[in-house]
């Protein structure tokens, strides 16, 4: 099991293209005890949840496309997009060579654990499907 700290210190890093790149803010860090972590991030028009359930293992990317500012309702397939939903719409369209760069983009990345490796995976398929965001929403 991983702790909180390693956790959102993990997500901060690896996701920091949100912020860097995408202008995002830092929304909330929501911890509860040690089963269930999640890290929210906004822009005008949408939030995106890293959230992670310790017990299970499980893992979870989702963008939430805000309706009137607010989170729409979790069942809403139209509004809540799983990044596995994302990535069938936009990763069979990339050249080779966007991935080769984007790739390129996390060697700075050091994965040490499973968890880390997820978590790596995942920033590498949300940054590919952000910069595409436009063309399939």
């Amino acid at each position: 099991m991983i702790d909180s700290i390693e956790y959102i210190k993990n997500v901060n890093d690896y996701f920091r293209f949100l912020i860097t790149e995408f202008d995002f803010k830092l929304l909330e860090e929501k911890v509860r005890g040690n089963a269930f972590y999640d890290i929210q991030y906004k822009d005008n028009s949408r939030i995106i949840s890293i959230s992670y359930e310790n017990i299970e293992d499980y893992l979870l990317v989702t963008v939430f496309m805000l309706q009137n500012g607010e989170m729409p309702n979790y069942d809403d397939k139209t509004k809540t997009l799983h990044l596995k939903q994302l990535n069938r719409l936009v990763i069979a369209k990339l050249s080779k060579e966007e991935i080769n760069l984007n790739a390129e983009y996390f060697t700075k990345y050091n994965a040490k654990s499973e968890l880390e490796r997820k978590l790596l995976k995942e920033a590498k398929e949300l940054r590919l499907c952000l910069k595409h965001f436009k063309e399939i929403y």
